[in-house]
């Protein structure tokens, strides 16, 4: 296997122990990183990149994402911005159009969408079923994402179908379709919240993915306070995800468990919910992860520099901060961080720090320095994306 070195690098984001380096460089081979420290010291590659004095950082870890969907929701958002309150029933719409679409046109826009978001520095990936809401529809999902995705989730339990009844629903959702899409996923994942499902069905279903060996995450807590981050906690979920609305014993359960905190800041904008407290939980000792919520109805785009930005910016996270929860705490959202050596628990290179043994996935910008992440809002600031030392856009 070749090795390769990457040097140029004004400023190397590491997200571990040695913070932030100056004048860096890196070596990976077969996939991984095998050296880091100052470009002086870097010893002879196989092969050079120069980086022209640009900054670096591990690529971003998106572990909250809806790709797989045909349609656009785009006048229900423009509805919202004229002040129409956002509730979970427009699903519905995309429901449609994604069961009439061909499996040809569901994985092309699904590689499109995937490489939009390589594009933009995302070097691993989430994706959930839910738009299907049959067993057909959520098998073929879950199928399509496997083929391209880094972690598939089972979202089967994303609102009750137009003409179905909850119970026989969720039935369907822990018996049939479960056994349909779970030689394809890798977790379960269920939308409780108020007009979706209640704190008893999210268990069902939960306990259900457990069962069946699958890891689990939650949405919860993004309309209201409800059952969602204690259920969560409580199962053992990987990750609570949206929780914009958080009780003092929310939080406290969130910082004594192993359980992430997802904040998703495009989406807390576009449905003009209150901004998640990513502050409050790092404060109190909880860890958080930012990523996309790419999907059609309340958060279309795929731009982690626009998620750290608004962190950044309107969440009142450091740089250092909204970085580490875009990399790491994705990463361990998704079971996939360092627990040493720069290995996950699977023992493959850890995403989401840029150690030795991690992942050589790389987000070089186009600056020299990456607080123009927030200084610079907006602006096109991702010049190459490499996933395991190899560019990819």
């Amino acid at each position: 296997m070749a090795s390769t070195l990457f040097h140029g690098i004004s400023e190397l984001r590491t997200v571990a122990e040695a913070g932030t380096l100056h004048d860096a460089a890196l070596i990976a081979e077969g996939g991984a990183i095998t050296w880091i420290g100052e470009a002086a010291q870097a010893p002879v590659a196989d092969e050079a990149v120069d980086l022209g004095g640009r900054a670096v950082l591990p690529g971003w870890v998106d572990s909250h994402s809806h790709m797989i969907f045909d349609g656009n929701r785009a006048e229900e958002f423009e509805a919202r911005m004229a002040g129409q309150d956002y509730a979970a029933g427009g699903i519905a719409v995309t429901m449609e159009a994604t069961r009439a679409a061909s499996p040809e046109r569901l994985r092309a826009l699904l590689r499109e969408r995937l490489a939009a978001a390589r594009a933009g520095g995302t070097t691993c990936m989430e994706t959930k079923t839910g738009y299907g809401l049959d067993v057909a529809s959520e098998q073929l999902a879950a199928q399509i994402a496997a083929e391209v995705v880094d972690e598939v989730t089972f979202l089967g339990a994303h609102v009750v179908p137009p003409g179905a009844e909850a119970e026989e629903y969720v039935d369907l959702v822990c018996g049939e379709m479960l056994h349909a899409v779970a030689p394809h996923v890798g977790w379960i994942d269920v939308f409780c919240e108020r007009g979706a499902f209640n704190a008893e069905q999210s268990r069902r279903v939960l306990e259900a993915g457990k069962a069946a060996g699958l890891g689990l995450r939650v949405h919860g807590n993004q309309l209201g306070e409800g059952p969602g981050v204690a259920l969560a906690v409580e199962l053992g979920a990987a990750s609570v995800d949206h929780a914009n609305y958080l009780s003092e014993s929310d939080v406290e359960a969130l910082a004594g468990s192993e359980t992430v905190a997802t904040v998703l800041p495009a989406c807390d904008l576009s449905t003009r919910q209150p901004l998640a407290p990513a502050r409050r939980l790092i404060d109190a000792g909880v860890r958080v992860a930012i990523a996309s919520n790419l999907n059609p109805g309340t958060s279309y785009t795929s731009s982690m520099n626009f998620c750290v930005g608004t962190a950044v910016l309107q969440q009142h996270l450091s740089l250092e901060e909204a970085i580490e929860a875009a990399t790491a705490g994705g990463a361990r959202a998704l079971r996939r961080h360092d627990i040493g050596g720069g290995r996950d628990a699977q023992g493959r290179p850890a995403k989401g720090a840029l150690v030795v043994g991690a992942a050589a996935d790389l987000h070089v910008l186009y600056t020299a320095h990456a607080i123009d992440l927030a200084y610079r809002p907006g602006m096109p600031l991702t010049w190459r994306t490499y996933v395991a030392g190899e560019r990819v856009a």
